[in-house]
């Protein structure tokens, strides 16, 4: 009998919230025939639902919404709607968009990627965005026209609502449009306590790639639009550009019905408040391994403040570790891992982990 796998490695890994399934199904069994290419009623009560959680109700304007296959094809459509090829985005240098979708971004849009050093929790310094900032206005330069930040950052940590603010006053100063890759922005939401419009349209964010699979979705990202010039440029071609980027799923309503399920009765919240919590549970049992030779035998490398840790292990405990529990290696100079919780995590995982790494320390591996 095969063992169940269970990993930290991803959120990727995990399967499918069951409310998520559900409605899934129960849109399958339909014996309704629907619009296709997101002409259907369900997905137009999705982008109702994510209008009404993003934005204010003073708020006459409606964000455009559209509804892609993965996050690399959210991120790719948003800084397409935004840039032209002779444009450059300015990014972290450990940010998604550079490191982990090869070079999509740049070869689908035509633009350059300019990334900067970012600080210690992984968050974009406002000093080095200026710095690139230089060259506007000169032909021989590539032209800064976003700025894009990932929320939480890739270290897991979370901009405070101050920052994200900073980052939109210097981005509207020169013209920039502010771009956030939301891929776990539920987990961050969650981590600040605050709602999905404090965080995004409340600070000043002009185009958002709204992460779903990651909090328990089978598949499916969203591009909202929150700035109106966007979606007014040439004659509206952004629905063009999801078409040409091969995004446009044609039975778009399974997609926008998972939204549906997601934001219904505050599902994303009950999902990305869950795996926040057991990272602060296992960061509490891998707190508690005891010293070596007056050693800590462990070191966390970064604030633990949604679903990822970050921690140094001793090199020889990678293998057996991983080989029970994938995980991946974050940086093998120092044996750097990352752990990654998710919706299904349990406190027996995080038992049956630290039982294995309680079982190397007795054998002195």
């Amino acid at each position: 009998m095969t063992n169940i796998l269970r990993t930290f490695a991803s959120d990727n890994y995990a399967g499918v919230l069951p409310e998520i399934m559900s409605a899934l199904v129960k849109e399958a069994q339909s014996k309704s025939h629907a619009r296709a290419y997101g002409h259907d009623d369900v997905t137009q009560a999705a982008r109702l639902v994510i209008k009404q959680q993003f934005t204010s109700a003073s708020d006459a304007s409606t964000p455009g919404v559209f509804f892609v296959f993965n996050g690399t094809g959210a991120n790719v459509l948003s800084i397409l709607a935004c840039t032209h090829s002779y444009h450059a985005v300015i990014c972290a240098d450990i940010s998604h968009i550079i490191t982990d979708e090869s070079s999509s971004p740049e070869t689908v849009t035509g633009v350059r990627l300019i990334s900067i050093p970012t600080n210690e929790n992984g968050k974009i310094m406002m000093d080095r965005i200026e710095e690139k900032l230089d060259c506007l206005g000169d032909m021989h330069a590539a032209q800064p026209r976003m700025i894009s930040i990932a929320q939480p950052t890739e270290y897991g940590t979370v901009y405070t609502l101050d920052e994200l603010k900073q980052i939109s006053t210097l981005a509207k100063k020169y013209n920039l449009y502010f771009h956030m890759d939301g891929a776990r922005l539920f987990n961050a939401v969650s981590s600040l306590n605050c709602t999905l419009r404090d965080i995004t349209t409340g600070v000043g964010v002009d185009i958002l790639s709204l992460g779903g699979t990651k909090t328990g979705m089978m598949y499916g990202e969203a591009v909202v639009v929150f700035n109106q010039s966007i979606l007014e440029a040439d004659g509206g071609i952004l629905k063009f550009r999801h078409k040409q980027v091969m995004q446009l799923a044609s039975k778009q309503r399974f997609i926008a019905v998972q939204f549906l399920a997601l934001l219904d009765n505050n599902l994303w919240k009950k999902s990305s408040e869950h795996s926040n919590a057991m990272a602060q549970t296992l960061k509490k049992r891998l707190e508690s391994i005891p010293l070596k030779d007056n050693k800590p035998q462990i070191r966390i490398t970064k604030p633990v403040e949604t679903g990822a840790i970050f921690l140094e292990i001793p090199q020889q405990w990678y293998e057996p570790l991983s080989t029970i529990f994938p995980f991946y290696m974050w940086r093998k100079k120092n044996c750097e891992v990352r752990l990654m919780c998710s919706f299904d995590t349990t406190e027996d995982d995080i038992e049956q982990f630290m039982k294995k790494i309680y079982e190397l320390i007795e054998t002195n591996v």
